[in-house]
């Protein structure tokens, strides 16, 4: 708290972001996470300026590409938003990843894709 305000954090306590050995910069989990949502995702614009005409948060920008994930999308298509959803329990100093998927603006979700 600041003068008695809570202070905007812009991650989540449960995650940092440090050097990752896949590319760059990645999000890394700093206590262990539960299976289920995690507070970070995509909202959909419908400004087409955007590629596929999703605003990524900035958090989204540290998430890598693996072939084995730990996490993975689920998207809300009738509101718009995509969340990050870890698909078993993640560790500590375990970096958060998902599999990039690659679609034209358009295009329907790809079945594979979490949706609700």
């Amino acid at each position: 708290m600041h003068n008695g305000r809570t202070m905007y954090r812009p991650l989540p306590k449960e995650l940092t972001i440090k050097e990752s050995d896949i590319q760059g910069l990645g999000l890394f989990a700093v206590e262990k996470i539960k299976s289920g949502v995690i507070g970070i995702g995509w909202v959909k614009h419908d400004d087409c300026i955007f590629d596929n005409f999703f605003i990524r948060t900035p958090l989204g920008g540290f998430i890598n590409h693996s072939d084995d994930p730990n996490c993975d999308k689920l998207v809300h298509e009738s509101v718009g938003l995509i969340w990050l959803k870890a698909i078993r329990n993640i560790e500590p100093g375990e970096e958060l990843t998902i599999t990039y998927t690659l679609y034209a603006i358009g295009d329907p979700f790809p079945a594979y894709v979490y949706q609700f």
